[in-house]
């Protein structure tokens, strides 16, 4: 049996054991007065009212019955109250957005609210309490007894129920705060109210009532509109961050970990739309990114699917809503779900998917925060595309694209800081010289020189690949940056090198002949290797040293060789 099921019975089992025994108890030795029907459903209507006009604290709607329960409890004692609270209760968990199962809930809160009435009500009993007393003293003196144990059974059996399910849950916290000063601050209400309906009848409740949840509205519309605005301002220091970053790549983390953040979503997806297909981009699941193992679909399928063809957003509060269409790469746990395509230039991008395991996850405003977003992160990303491009021609060769002298200086720099810092044990650099190559561009022409220049780079760099750093020194010198990398290794992997050059074949056009015909050729490389520490810790000097490695230890020696730099 999983957890959950566990759970669930042992719950049912308690609440089966607790609440109907206890309620019949209740009714034996504590009977309620005679009771008018009247009465009774004006009370409960206004016990509706209090649960479907909540104020939210923090982002945590809080239902304002104490109120009414102090005073049906002070009129019509212990069995009254216990009735309206169970059916508060219902209503309570209904509105309330959990990702918690219902069949959990209930069992719990009816028990917990049980609880809190017998524990509060027998303690106003056993204090001396009288019910339907009207001497004002006694009311406010065990009223307010009543009130403060309600409030103490409620923090104590929260906690202990956190503490069996392992959960974290401090005794005292901002919310405990909120909770006291809230039940306090509405407790006159209730005296008033109990006073009053003893005196006016049921013409109390309005008089009482009308101005009470004219203010919870207000209050209640007040910290949305607050939301809206907190969410706003958000958005706008997100839209900061994403235009400080320089690489799409950054942009996309960045994007992503904050709408997740900001939304306090579960799962998060960016779609590709392109060529007909929908291509996930980012996988962000439990606040990490998960590895991309999901195969391109159809433009038409899905969320996403829908999202494109229709170009408009979605919102979803429960998977019974979306459940019929096809979302293999959303987590299965998922409930809410929000999804919104992704325009640049009035050309759908792709789509962004949200999804969280509660249900009544998202609200509508959200859908409109959502969508600034989505600009924010569209003209942040073709800014950044913008960008790379620039460092890229900046930091490239345009005719070999490999990395250019400007690039080397800063990557070499960087690496000798690794190596004096002791995060690399060495560095090495092996500076490379096309051997009689002028006599090449006098033969066959520059630009047939150049096509050796182009073929060359794209040599080296498969030779090379993920070890080191290819790049175009200055004319036809080449330097190869190989962090962590010591003398006699790079010796070893510069003669591959050569050897490997020695016997390509090169493939030109000959721009000095009539017919500018194909002409293989084959040349040879002069080759010096620098290292650190052991022949430098100075960046400069490790390009000098390989340099002169490379004059006088290859080319003075008859070229076509490999000479290491000696002291």
């Amino acid at each position: 049996m999983d957890p959950l099921s566990k759970r669930r019975n042992i719950l049912w089992a308690a609440w089966l054991f607790i609440v109907p025994p206890g309620l019949f108890l209740i009714y034996q030795y504590y009977p309620p007065p005679s009771l008018e029907l009247a009465d009774v459903l004006a009370y409960l209507a206004f016990f509706v009212l209090a649960c479907l006009f909540p104020m939210n604290i923090s982002g945590v709607p809080t239902y304002l019955v104490q109120w009414l329960t102090v005073a049906v409890f002070l009129k019509y004692g212990l069995f009254v109250e216990v009735i309206l609270s169970q059916l508060t209760m219902i209503i309570v968990i209904l509105r309330l957005r959990t990702s918690e199962s219902l069949s959990v809930r209930i069992p719990f809160n009816s028990m917990m609210f049980f609880a809190i009435s017998a524990i509060a009500g027998l303690t106003f009993l056993f204090a001396g309490g009288e019910i339907a007393s009207l001497n004002l003293a006694d009311v406010i003196v065990f009223g307010l007894l009543f009130q403060t144990v309600s409030f103490i059974a409620n923090q104590f059996i929260l906690y202990g129920y956190a503490r069996i399910l392992r959960e974290h849950k401090d005794f005292f916290s901002l919310d405990t705060i909120w909770d006291f000063a809230i039940t306090f601050l509405v407790f006159p209400f209730s005296i008033a109210l109990y006073m009053s309906e003893a005196y006016f009848g049921l013409t109390a409740l309005l008089l009482l009532g009308i101005p009470f949840f004219t203010m919870t509205a207000i209050i209640h519309m007040y910290t949305n509109s607050e939301k809206v605005n907190n969410d706003l301002k958000k958005a706008g220091v997100i839209g900061h961050q994403l235009a400080a970053r320089l690489s799409s790549d950054e942009v996309f983390d960045q994007f992503v970990i904050q709408v997740a953040k900001l939304f306090k979503v579960d799962f998060a997806y960016v779609i590709d739309f392109r060529d007909g297909q929908l291509l996930m981009l980012r996988k962000f699941e439990e606040n990490q990114f998960q590895p991309l193992d999901t195969q391109p679909i159809n433009y038409d399928q899905g969320i996403g699917g829908k999202a494109i063809i229709e170009n408009d957003s979605y919102m979803f509060s429960s998977k019974s809503q979306w459940k019929s269409i096809p979302t293999e790469y959303i987590h299965p746990d998922s409930e809410s779900l929000m999804a919104m395509p992704i325009s640049r230039n009035n050309k759908i991008e792709g789509v962004l998917v949200l999804a969280a395991r509660r249900k009544h996850a998202f609200h509508n405003h959200q859908l409109q925060i959502l969508d600034i977003l989505s600009t924010y992160f569209a003209v942040s990303l073709e800014k950044a595309v913008l960008v790379q491009k620039a460092i890229a021609k900046s930091e490239r060769c345009g005719l070999t694209k490999l990395y250019n002298y400007r690039y080397l200086d800063e990557a070499i720099g960087k690496c000798m800081d690794q190596v004096n810092n002791g995060e690399l044990d060495n560095l090495s650099v092996i500076m490379m010289d096309i051997d009689y190559f002028k006599a090449i561009n006098d033969k066959y022409g520059h630009q047939s020189g150049n096509e050796i220049l182009v073929e060359l780079a794209n040599l080296l760099t498969d030779m090379v690949g993920s070890e080191g750093t290819v790049a175009r020194y200055g004319g036809e010198e080449f330097v190869v940056l190989l962090p962590g990398y010591s003398k006699e290794v790079s010796m070893l992997f510069a003669e591959n090198i050569r050897k490997e050059i020695e016997k390509h074949q090169f493939t030109i056009h000959s721009d000095l002949d009539d017919n500018r015909g194909t002409v293989g050729i084959q040349i040879t490389m002069s080759i010096g290797v620098s290292s650190a520490p052991d022949d430098s810790d100075d960046a400069m000097a490790m390009i000098r040293n390989a340099d002169r490695a490379l004059y006088i230890g290859a080319k003075q020696a008859g070229r076509n060789k490999v000479a290491a730099y000696t002291k």
